[in-house]
């Protein structure tokens, strides 16, 4: 049986793949065949989000590994073009929703094209682009006669006849960022947040980053590290005992970040109010709770009226 359109195939425009990445290219234009194509997700504040199981985005991308799977969609989000969220504020759920930021430059047609013109000029006196091939000559010859396109590699000759291609492109394609470049970047920003809320001194360190990388990684982003960070000053603010643990290893550890940021994701919700509000708030909702004792002596026993 032929591999050649067995069923529905993964279109990629080579433009996304040159501005995002190629694996890239390929999770985003899924994302928008659920957003555009389907009826699936949900839609929030006139935005559509969907979602899939980790499962079942594998099942659509069988060639992928499920790390190669998370480390694309961490990149998307890094880049700005993908946004992942928790919809539902629920501790317990925490279901990933997706939907695609269509503003972002990397999506833009003309900006992309623009930017591989500047840096790809074509040749004066070509009309159109052709594809460039290797053919071996069956005359003898051990030259490699060569169909130029736009970016032709630079080839010399010597007096034996014999043709070296220069391994060097006049024209190189553009490089991708590094993710983890990029993680870095971001975690760094973390760590300066960190410093200015809490008036530390906290280096660019492998033991500083190591945690915010770790998060970042998994998916989370810069501004659910701030929050966490916020919060954690509110909470802690003023009780020295506790200020301690204004550090990166405690507030970004694998073990009590996420519980740290479902409470963030509350008070954010809730205006983030300042901590004598929530103890008014508990002094109060504790005193509602707590019923005055009838001291009415029952009928019948001494002392009744």
């Amino acid at each position: 049986m032929s591999l050649l359109m067995p069923s529905r195939p993964i279109v990629i425009n080579p433009d996304l793949a040159y501005s995002i990445g190629l694996n890239e290219a390929i999770a985003l234009q899924q994302v928008n065949y659920w957003l555009k194509e389907t009826n699936s997700g949900l839609e929030r504040d006139g935005v559509r989000w969907i979602y899939n199981t980790n499962e079942q985005w594998l099942e659509q991308f069988p060639f992928w590994s499920e790390s190669t799977l998370k480390r694309t969609f961490t990149r998307l989000k890094t880049l700005g073009v993908l946004k992942i969220e928790q919809l539902n504020k629920s501790q317990r759920d925490m279901t990933n929703y997706y939907t695609i930021n269509y503003e972002s430059e990397l999506l833009d047609e003309v900006k992309v094209t623009k930017s591989k013109s500047s840096k790809c000029a074509r040749p004066s006196g070509q009309n159109e682009p052709m594809e460039q091939v290797s053919v071996k000559r069956s005359i003898g010859s051990k030259r490699t006669a060569v169909i130029r396109s736009n970016c032709t590699d630079v080839l010399t000759e010597n007096t034996t006849e014999s043709t070296t291609e220069n391994k060097t492109p006049s024209c190189p394609v553009a490089s991708q960022p590094d993710p983890e470049v990029l993680i870095t970047d971001n975690a760094i920003l973390v760590l300066t947040h960190l410093n200015q809320v809490s008036g530390s001194r906290y280096q660019k360190s492998k033991t500083s980053l190591e945690n915010i990388r770790g998060r970042l990684r998994e998916g989370f982003s810069v501004d659910d590290l701030k929050m966490v960070i916020d919060l954690k000053h509110e909470h802690w603010s003023g009780n020295d005992d506790q200020y301690q643990y204004m550090r990166p290893e405690t507030l970004f550890g694998p073990k009590k970040f996420e519980s740290y940021l479902q409470s963030a994701s509350r008070w954010d919700s809730k205006g983030r109010p300042k901590r004598q509000d929530w103890e008014g708030q508990r002094k109060t909702s504790d005193v509602m709770r707590i019923c005055t004792p009838d001291k009415t002596i029952p009928a019948g026993f001494r002392g009744a009226k």
